[in-house]
C-alpha cells in the first residue's frame, strides 16, 4: 500500500530524519519499508539510518527462484549502491551524508 492511499499516513523514509534526530546516537536505527533499490538504501543511509532491511525483496526472489533468487536480489541491490555510491562521489558508507540528499518540506 502506497502512502498516498491514505492521507494521514506517510512513508517510513519521510519519518527517518524525525526519529535519527530524537534517538541521536543511543540507538541504532534500521528502516524497513520501501527499500527497493540500491538508491534507496543510498537515501537511507543518508538520512541517518544505521542499516536497511530488505525483507519484500528477498521474499520475491525466494518466490521466483529459491535460494538463487535471493542471493541475485541481494546482489543487484549491492550492485545499485555502489553505483549510487560511485555517482555520489562515496568511495565508503561512512562517506554517505545528508550533503546527498534534499528533505522537502
Amino acid at each position: 500500500m502506497s502512502s498516498k492511499q491514505i492521507p494521514s499516513s506517510f512513508a517510513s523514509i519521510d519519518a527517518l530524519p524525525e526519529v535519527v534526530a530524537a534517538v541521536g546516537n543511543h540507538l541504532p536505527v534500521l528502516i524497513d519499508g520501501g527499500i527497493r533499490r540500491g538508491t534507496d538504501v543510498l537515501k537511507a543511509l543518508a538520512l541517518g539510518a544505521s542499516a536497511v532491511l530488505v525483507g519484500r525483496p528477498v521474499l520475491w526472489g525466494l518466490a521466483v527462484a529459491g535460494v538463487a533468487g535471493v542471493r541475485h536480489v541481494l546482489q543487484l541491490l549491492r550492485d545499485e549502491l555502489d553505483i549510487a555510491m560511485a555517482l555520489s562521489g562515496c568511495t565508503k558508507v561512512k562517506d554517505i551524508d545528508l550533503s546527498l540528499v534534499k528533505i522537502q518540506d
